[in-house]
C-alpha cells in the first residue's frame, strides 16, 4: 500500500514472482468487475461510486490464507485503506507494507506514468501528493514503513526481510488498524494489539519497569493477562489498584495512590499505564498530572466509553459531592492504546450504555457512524459475535474517537470547538451528580441529555424535526434512556447550575442542527425545567411530539 507512484503495483509483481504467489492488482479487478477504466468510473459515479466498487474488490478477497508461506500479494489501490473495514478485511492474517516516498519523487514518477490517476489528474502533483499523505498517513503508517526506497531491487530485499521476520514470530501481536503520532500523544488501535504496543510505548519512553494502574475488574479481565506479558519480556511490573467506577475519582483515593507512587520510588519522567475504564482512566490521568507535577501516563481503555470517548484528550479529573470533574487538570497522554478485544467481555449493560457517546458523535455529523450504528447498534451491545468478525465494531470506536481526537486537536483546553463535545452531556451530568456517580452510567445520562438537546433544540427553533426524530428513534433502538432516572426535577436543576460550561452566569447549551451543532447561553430557563421535568417523569416514547 501507498500514495500514487509509490511502486506498489511493479513490487507486488516482483514479490509475487519471486515467492510463485499469485499477484493481485485490486485496482485491475475493479476494472475488470466494472467493465470500464478506473478514470470513467471516477467520471460517471464520482469517487463514492468507485469507492463502493473497491469496498466488493476488497470483501470479493475472503480472508487471508492460512500458514506462512506466501500465496497472494495484494496491491491496492492508493485510497483503499480509507475505509475502515477495506482495513479490517485487508490486514487480519496478512503483513501490510507501506511502501513510503518523499513527494517530489512521487510526482515525478506520476508525471512520466501513463496511467491517469483521478484524484491527482488536473493538479499540483506535488502539493496533491503533500495533501494526500497527510490526510492518509494514520492509515498506512499501520503496517511496516518502507522508508524513501528508490531502487526496485532493494525494495524487494527489505521487503523480503519483512517476511521473514513475520514468519518467525513465535507468537501473533495482533492487527494494527491504525496508528497516529499526534501532539496530544501516540493514538493507536487494532484487535489483539494491548501487549506489544504497551512494551513498545514503554519502550519509547525509556522505561525500567511498568507501573500498572487499574481496578479490580479490569485487571480480572484485562490487565493480569497483560502484565504477565509485559513481565515475560523482562521488564518489571508494579501494580497500583484503585477503587472500581467512580469512586476512584475521589481525592482521597489520589492521595493514597499517590503515597503508592512514592512508595515505589516513582521518579519524574517514568510513566504509569492506566488500564481500566473511563473513571479509572480519569483518576490516573489526574494522578499522573499532580504526582512530581506531572508524569507521564499512558492510556489503555478497557470499556467502550474509554475507548471512544474518556481516554482521548487529556482531559483527567475527579468528583466533588457538588458536582462530577470539578477539580481536575489537562494531561495529555503519552500514548492512547485501544485494543477492542477488551470489549468482547464487557457487561452488555457497559456496551449499551457506551453507545449513548456513539449516538453524539453521530448527532455532530457523522452520517455514516449513524448508519452503521442504526444497522448495528443493538447487536453491538449484546456483545454479538457478527458486529466483532465483521468489523462493525471496530468501525465504530475508529470513527467516534478518531472525531474527538480531532476536535481536540483543533482545541486542546477547551477554548472554542471543543465544547461541541458536550453535547448531551449538560443534564446528563446533572442526572449523574443527582443520582450520585452510582445508579447511572455516563453513557446512560448521555443519553438522556441527548434526548434534552433535541427538545430544547426544537423549543428554540434549532433542532429540525426530522434530525431530533432520528436521534431520539436511534436512542429508541439501542434501548437507551427509554425509563425516566426516577429523580426530582429540583436536585436535577441543582446540580446543573454547577455545570462547568457557564460564562458570565449563563449556561451553554449544545444543540444539534441539521448536520452539527450550535451553542446558545440564551435558552428560557422555563424550557429548561419543562423538557427535564417531561424526561424526568415520563416513560419516553418512541416518536418526537
Amino acid at each position: 500500500m501507498g500514495l500514487p507512484g509509490s511502486g506498489k503495483s511493479v513490487v507486488g509483481r516482483r514479490v509475487a514472482h519471486r515467492h510463485d504467489a499469485t499477484f493481485i492488482d485490486l485496482d485491475e479487478r475493479i476494472e475488470h468487475a466494472a467493465g470500464r477504466p478506473i478514470p470513467q468510473i471516477f467520471e460517471e459515479e464520482g469517487e463514492a461510486g468507485f469507492r463502493v466498487l473497491e469496498r466488493a474488490a476488497v470483501e470479493a478477497l475472503g480472508p487471508a490464507d492460512a500458514g506462512t508461506r506466501v500465496a497472494r500479494v495484494i496491491a491496492t489501490g492508493g485510497g483503499t485503506i480509507l475505509d475502515p473495514r477495506n482495513r479490517w478485511r485487508l490486514f487480519r492474517g496478512r503483513l501490510p507494507i507501506w511502501l513510503d516516498g518523499r513527494p517530489e519523487v512521487l510526482a515525478q514518477r506520476l508525471r512520466r506514468s501513463p496511467t491517469v490517476r483521478p484524484l491527482v489528474a488536473g493538479r499540483d502533483p506535488i502539493g496533491t501528493i503533500r495533501e494526500l499523505g497527510h490526510a492518509r498517513e494514520r492509515f498506512y503508517a499501520a503496517g511496516s514503513r518502507l522508508r524513501g526506497v528508490a531502487e526496485v531491487g532493494r525494495v524487494i530485499e527489505r521487503v523480503d526481510e519483512l517476511i521473514a521476520a513475520s514468519a518467525r514470530a513465535s507468537t501473533p501481536s495482533g492487527t494494527v488498524l491504525l496508528r497516529a503520532e499526534t501532539p496530544i500523544g501516540t493514538f493507536v488501535l487494532g484487535e489483539g494489539i494491548a501487549a506489544a504496543e504497551i512494551a513498545g510505548a514503554l519502550a519509547a519512553l525509556r522505561a525500567r519497569r511498568a507501573i500498572l494502574v487499574s481496578e479490580a475488574g479490569a485487571w480480572a479481565a484485562v490487565g493480569e493477562r497483560l502484565a504477565a506479558a509485559i513481565a515475560a519480556d523482562g521488564l518489571e511490573t508494579e501494580i497500583v489498584t484503585l477503587p472500581q467506577g467512580e469512586p476512584a475519582k475521589r481525592l482521597a483515593v489520589i492521595e493514597a495512590a499517590a503515597g503508592d507512587l512514592a512508595r515505589l520510588r516513582v521518579e519524574r519522567g517514568e510513566p504509569i499505564v492506566a488500564i481500566g475504564g473511563g473513571a479509572l482512566g480519569d483518576a490516573a490521568g489526574f494522578l499522573a498530572a499532580t504526582y512530581l507535577r506531572g508524569i507521564p501516563v499512558i492510556h489503555v481503555p478497557t470499556t467502550l466509553v474509554a475507548q471512544i470517548d474518556s481516554s482521548i484528550g487529556g482531559k483527567t479529573g475527579v468528583d466533588l459531592d457538588a458536582g462530577k470533574n470539578l477539580v481536575g487538570a489537562f494531561h495529555q497522554p503519552a500514548a492512547v492504546i485501544i485494543d477492542i478485544d477488551a470489549l468482547r467481555t464487557l457487561p452488555e449493560r457497559e456496551r449499551r450504555a457506551a453507545l449513548g457517546e456513539a449516538v453524539k458523535m453521530a448527532a455532530l455529523g457523522d452520517e455514516r457512524l449513524f448508519e452503521v450504528l442504526e444497522a448495528q447498534g443493538p447487536a453491538i451491545a449484546r456483545g454479538d459475535d457478527e458486529p466483532f468478525g465483521s468489523g462493525a465494531v471496530a468501525e465504530v470506536v475508529e470513527r467516534a474517537a478518531w472525531a474527538k481526537v480531532e476536535v481536540v486537536l483543533a482545541d486542546e483546553r477547551e477554548a472554542a470547538g471543543r465544547i461541541a463535545l458536550n453535547l448531551g452531556h449538560s443534564l446528563g451530568h446533572a442526572i449523574e451528580a443527582a443520582a450520585g456517580f452510582e445508579a447511572i452510567r455516563h453513557g446512560e445520562a448521555v443519553a438522556h441529555g441527548l434526548r434534552a438537546a433535541c427538545r430544547i433544540g426544537r423549543a428554540v427553533g434549532v433542532t429540525p424535526t426530522a434530525r431530533a426524530a432520528r436521534i431520539e428513534g436511534l436512542l429508541d433502538t439501542l434501548a437507551l434512556a427509554t425509563i425516566p432516572p426516577q429523580l426530582p426535577v429540583d436536585r436535577v436543576l441543582e446540580h446543573l447550575g454547577a455545570d462547568k460550561k457557564h460564562t458570565g452566569g449563563r449556561l451553554r447549551w449544545i444543540l444539534p442542527t441539521a448536520d452539527g451543532h450550535v451553542v446558545r447561553d440564551d435558552v428560557p430557563d422555563d424550557i429548561v425545567r419543562s423538557v427535564a421535568a417531561g424526561l424526568l417523569a415520563s416513560k419516553i416514547g418512541s416518536a418526537v411530539r
